[in-house]
């Protein structure tokens, strides 16, 4: 089974309402640091933007420390020279609550939740959204299913959405990519316009820095260490579903599709690599063993996109990696079984059909088909990577790898906004 949905989310959300009261409390209490204390935090582990900007802001001298939620990112701050302190201690709460500048991915669960009121937040957030999010979705705000539909839903509901609210108001700085993707954050986190510049992603810098040739380099040395030694020739096909609310995925093959998967890979010679969301759920196993399909999950690999460089096709449903991955560019295979209910329930900005046109195929039969013509068909190709140039002018401002450094001017002039009004 899935290991989160919203409404468990949110009961927990509830059940800790009196230690945010607490966490409110104290941060009255305890005075900011008047230095330029930073705190960083990412639900992922260390990586995606908060990565890319704790580099800036340890070039630029910042004291700062990252807030880890398990003994691996702890190692793993430490083999990247970062230091570390556990964010559900009494140090981790500490901290947070002295630190002038909160840098997040996700939420502020990122850092010490109950330590933030008062600090300056960088929300980085997670990529550019296609389903609906935050106040834009009514799944951000489902209430617990003990709750039933009645009076005690209702209630619950507004109180979510009053929290959330207030929680995003604490927001100094969220960066967008474009005008498309900031109308969305806006919209989404109930943000003005001047906390939400278009300065760029600082997590996709990584697919704009140096040649082509140098990033798909890099990226195929980090895919072989994650997934195990590749033939140099073979091609790369990245399955990467979104998150279905806690849903199982329901594209997951069956023996039939999974024949007709590997027909594909070995007629082509290229290996799938399976990236089920980390709070999704569902069995990727083919039914034989075979090289041609590689796990790449989150536990081994924690921000996949370094690696879409290497990648020389995306099957995916409604992942902001169609996004991201426009930037290399590469040909998409768009596979939504549920596109029509998932429309219903989460929803999308505008149509999901101005993103992935005509070509959406809705089970493996399909998409094996689709990746078939794509990995052998050089017109078919051509279209696809076509589409993606369009939608990367679409929604990258910037495409020049210094996003980070324009979000750390950002947060510097936010910085001197927030001085200016004290």
């Amino acid at each position: 089974m899935a290991s989160f949905s919203f409404g468990a989310g949110n009961a927990a959300k509830l059940a800790r309402l009196p230690l945010y009261a607490a966490g409110r409390l104290a941060t009255l209490l305890i005075p900011r640091s008047r230095g330029d204390e930073w705190v960083f935090g990412c639900a992922v582990g260390i990586a995606d933007g908060a990565l890319a900007l704790w580099q800036v802001a340890r070039d630029h001298g910042h004291p700062s420390v990252w807030l880890v939620a398990t003994p691996q990112q702890e190692r793993d701050a430490a083999a990247l020279g970062i230091p570390s302190i556990p964010k559900h201690s009494l140090r981790g709460f500490w901290r947070t609550a002295r630190a002038r500048v909160v840098v997040v991915t996700h939420g502020f669960g990122d850092v010490n939740r109950y330590a933030v009121t008062g600090a300056f937040v960088v929300q980085l957030w997670h990529g550019i959204p296609l389903k609906r999010i935050g106040l834009d979705s009514a799944e951000t705000l489902r209430p617990p299913a003990m709750l039933g539909h009645g009076i005690l839903s209702s209630l619950a509901r507004r109180v979510l959405g009053i929290a959330y609210r207030r929680t995003a108001r604490r927001i100094g700085v969220l960066p967008a990519a474009s005008h498309v993707a900031r109308g969305r954050l806006e919209s989404a986190f109930g943000l003005p316009d001047e906390h939400v510049p278009m300065t760029g992603e600082p997590r996709v810098d990584v697919l704009s820095q140096g040649s082509a040739q140098g990033r798909r380099a890099d990226a195929r040395e980090r895919i072989d260490a994650a997934a195990g030694p590749l033939d140099a020739a073979s091609r790369l096909v990245l399955y990467a579903p979104t998150w279905r609310d806690g849903e199982p995925d329901p594209a997951v093959p069956s023996d039939s599709e999974w024949r007709a998967i590997l027909d594909v890979l070995e007629r082509r010679d290229a290996v799938l690599l399976l990236r089920s969301h980390p709070l999704g759920a569902g069995d990727y196993r083919p039914p034989v063993v075979t090289e041609r399909v590689r796990s790449l999950g989150s536990d081994v690999v924690a921000d996949v996109t370094p690696l879409l460089s290497g990648i020389d096709a995306l099957v995916t449903d409604y992942s902001s990696l169609i996004f991201d991955s426009s930037l290399v560019p590469l040909p998409v295979v768009f596979l939504a079984p549920d596109v029509d209910a998932y429309a219903r329930r989460r929803g999308f900005y505008g149509t999901y059909a101005e993103v992935a046109g005509d070509d959406v195929v809705v089970d493996w039969a399909g998409a094996a088909a689709r990746l078939d013509a794509l990995l052998g068909d050089d017109a078919v190709r051509d279209a696809a990577l076509e589409r993606a140039r369009r939608l990367d002018e679409r929604v990258h401002a910037h495409r020049d790898g210094d996003n980070t450094t324009r979000v750390y001017r950002a947060i510097l002039a936010g910085l001197g906004r927030e001085k200016g009004t004290a």
